[in-house]
């Protein structure tokens, strides 16, 4: 098997890197929120202690700054003084009161007096600024912990995609199914084919995509996903595999990218699921094998035949040469049948003009009689003369087998009426 560079892996993600962005790198802090959801687990267990940590230490810093600017950390154990804050007599002590303040524990021993009024615009700014990190952080938490990713786990795609008749008619096909009891709600597939092409004016293009139809018009690629399917693309003349034969694909490249999305029943978010099949995994003459059998009141799937396949007999042609076979061979026996009802056509009149003659018969034999010459010799050449409108030369044999019996007048009249008849 041929190992080269895929554009989709097989578990769905894109190898697909961004470079060069320069100044336009900007743009991910403008959806800052959208930027941390998409970083992976480590970098955001790493972004939300370290935010967290900073915050209490600026705002324990700023605690200890008003302290330290009344003069309370010289005097906090003076009873006859009222400080800010009371009991917060060094950097740790103002430490400790803000986790109590930011997390609503409350001790009791140390707390906010009244006469303290920067101390209080510095609560209310706490409160504030606490609640808006909490509501971004968890949020980004809880967001990246329910994304939908982790449901596209859960269904699959056969290995191998495969090549076979199916109603007559020559089929792409692969298997798709779901491993939990849950539904995929509106769940509908689409296909996309990746091929470099070159267009007629000369450019190349690298990564063409190209639809393949799995149903459209027909609405089969809407899905009613409780059991494994098998998502068939009929190969006809608006295929883009319609040139596509058994021995041109092994020198073929291509990507097929296959794309399920659905909506989850139990969350309702939009999951999507992918994979590709390369021309190396695309069997010519292939059929999946069952996996539905019929249980004691229920259908039993079979995952471990999920991706088995068996041979059937199949054209190695691709539908393109198979229509032009089927053409050639119409083309072949159409002049036969032409011929045919020309001949029968010439026939048919050629025996209209006989009939027509039959007026004119008895006036020439009348003539052929008046001579005397042989009168078998006469009819003859005269019906040689109209072998041209005969149907057969039967006709001119039962005149030369009549020709010896005839003598006479009575030969005469018996000939004219074997002329009529004739």
């Amino acid at each position: 098997r041929r190992e080269r560079q895929r554009f989709v892996d097989k578990n769905g993600r894109c190898n697909v890197q961004h470079g060069n962005l320069g100044g336009e790198s900007s743009r991910y802090l403008s959806d800052l929120f959208t930027t941390l959801v998409d970083l992976k687990w480590r970098w955001n267990l790493l972004i939300f202690l370290l935010t967290y940590t900073v915050a209490w230490l600026v705002m324990a810093s700023m605690w200890w700054g008003i302290a330290y600017l009344r003069g309370d950390l010289h005097r906090a154990h003076d009873d006859t003084y009222s400080p800010c804050v009371a009991n917060v007599y060094n950097f740790p002590s103002a430490f400790l009161f803000f986790i109590e303040t930011e997390a609503t524990i409350g001790y009791g021993h140390r707390y906010i007096t009244e006469r303290c009024p920067e101390g209080i615009v510095l609560f209310l700014f706490q409160s504030l600024l606490g609640s808006i990190v909490d509501a971004f952080l968890i949020g980004c938490m809880f967001i990246k912990m329910s994304q939908p990713k982790k449901r596209a786990e859960t269904l699959m795609f056969s290995r191998a995609a495969v090549v076979s008749q199916r109603d007559g008619k020559l089929c792409l096909m692969f298997r798709v199914g779901n491993l939990r009891n849950s539904h995929m709600v509106s769940a509908q597939i689409r296909c996309k084919l990746i091929k470099s092409r070159q267009t007629p004016e000369g450019e190349f293009l690298p990564l063409d995509q190209c639809e393949l139809d799995v149903g459209f018009g027909t609405g089969a690629d809407q899905l009613f996903l409780v059991s494994p399917l098998t998502i068939c693309h009929e190969i006809n003349s608006k295929s883009p595999f319609f040139c596509l034969s058994q021995r041109s694909l092994r020198s073929e490249q291509f990507e097929i990218v296959v794309i399920l999305e659905g909506i989850v029943e139990t969350t309702g978010m939009t999951c999507q699921a992918r994979t590709s099949y390369t021309e190396d995994e695309v069997l010519w003459g292939h059929r999946f094998l069952p996996v539905m059998s019929l249980e004691d009141g229920f259908f039993r799937v079979d995952y471990s035949q999920f991706h088995a396949t068996f041979e059937v007999p199949t054209p190695p042609y691709s539908v393109k040469e198979q229509e032009e076979n089927l053409s050639l061979s119409s083309s072949l026996n159409s002049p036969i049948d032409n011929n045919k009802t020309r001949r029968e056509k010439v026939c048919s009149l050629d025996c209209i003009d006989i009939a027509g003659e039959k007026n004119k018969l008895p006036f020439k034999l009348q003539k052929i009689s008046s001579r005397k010459e042989d009168l078998p010799r006469r009819a003859l050449r005269m019906s040689s003369s109209n072998t041209g409108k005969t149907c057969s030369t039967g006709d001119l044999l039962n005149i030369q087998e009549m020709s010896p019996i005839s003598n006479g007048e009575d030969g005469d009249e018996r000939i004219q009426l074997k002329a009529l008849k004739m």
